[in-house]
């Protein structure tokens, strides 16, 4: 049997022959692929290749902002001092008796007691040797001679200070005693009558009740005596010889002092004494720390000689006692 040749795929076919033909087999052309749809999220999406460069263009200039940012310097305590010295030079800063001031003016009022001119008269003769009460003060006084028998002068100016915004003042016995008729006149003007609703004599204190009273009436702060100590600073305010308001400034000089009057009348105890300059007028008026709070009513002065004027020795009633006068309770 014979075999049948095979040919290699390498060797060229003999010139002039045909290599046979091989059997080609049908292929079936691929189907067209189906063009996919751009998705929105694409890379290749301009708004989205635009909001990745606006993004990377903030994320680079908050790193650079962050990277130039200077640290805060630590406050040292030279920066502090000389920031201190610079208010002192350039702000008017008001002094310690000046905020004092500013805080009580407020609640401080002018006393004037009134009696009738017939009543000096029957007076006069039982007055020690000497006269025990002060000429009238004020502008009354040239009007005293020319006034009737049933018109009233002026008897006393003192000082008075609210302790309850309801018009509730506190002022010294000896300012209102015996007057027919008594007037208060407030920091903003206000003139009303007043009645003493309470008296403490042991302490010569007294309390009225203003008829009428500002809108905006302020009362004063009180504070307790517990921790006044010998050398702290304070401030009178009052109307002396009828001037004010005014104010001196001074410090305690005492604590737990006793005080008897010109005429061996009355002894009190249990006094401030303060340098502060007053003088009749005074009475009555408060006594004041730089707080501007009150510790103490103004009641007395030192002076051996019949000038009644003030040597550096004065003396107020500790609010305490001021206050039971008024039934407020204790500290």
């Amino acid at each position: 049997m014979r075999r049948q040749a095979l040919y290699s795929s390498s060797r060229s076919g003999r010139p002039g022959q045909n290599p046979p033909q091989a059997a080609t087999p049908e292929v079936t052309p691929p189907a067209p692929a189906k063009a996919a749809t751009p998705s929105r999220f694409s890379l290749t999406s301009p708004k989205l290749l635009w909001a990745a460069i606006l993004m990377l263009a903030a994320l680079l200039v908050f790193s650079i902002s962050l990277g130039l940012r200077p640290t805060p310097r630590k406050l040292t305590q030279a920066d502090i001092n000389a920031a201190v010295l610079k208010t002192l030079e350039t702000q008017n800063i008001p002094s310690e008796y000046a905020k004092a001031y500013d805080k009580i003016r407020p609640s401080v009022v002018r006393v004037v007691s009134y009696v009738k001119k017939s009543r000096l008269k029957e007076e006069s003769p039982s007055l020690p040797k000497g006269g025990a009460k002060p000429k009238p003060l004020g502008p009354a006084n040239g009007e005293a001679d020319k006034a009737g028998p049933d018109d009233e002068v002026e008897h006393g100016v003192g000082t008075g200070v609210v302790i309850v915004d309801k018009g509730i003042i506190l002022t010294n016995l000896h300012v209102v005693s015996g007057a027919d008729r008594i007037m208060v006149t407030f920091s903003d003007g206000l003139e009303a009558q007043a009645s003493i609703t309470g008296v403490q004599a042991e302490n010569d204190l007294a309390v009225l009740q203003a008829s009428k009273i500002p809108d905006d009436m302020i009362a004063a702060t009180m504070r307790s005596t517990s921790d006044l100590g010998t050398g702290d600073k304070v401030l009178a305010v009052g109307f002396p010889f009828g001037i004010g308001p005014s104010a001196s400034g001074g410090v305690v000089s005492g604590l737990k002092r006793a005080f008897r009057s010109p005429e061996g009348k009355q002894e009190m105890s249990n006094l401030i004494q303060f340098d502060a300059a007053a003088n009749p007028g005074n009475s009555g008026g408060p006594l004041v720390t730089m707080d501007g709070e009150v510790v103490g009513i103004v009641t007395a002065i030192l002076n051996p000689t019949p000038a009644r004027t003030f040597l550096g020795i004065a003396f107020a009633v500790p609010i305490e006692n001021a206050a039971s006068a008024a039934g407020l309770p204790p500290f």
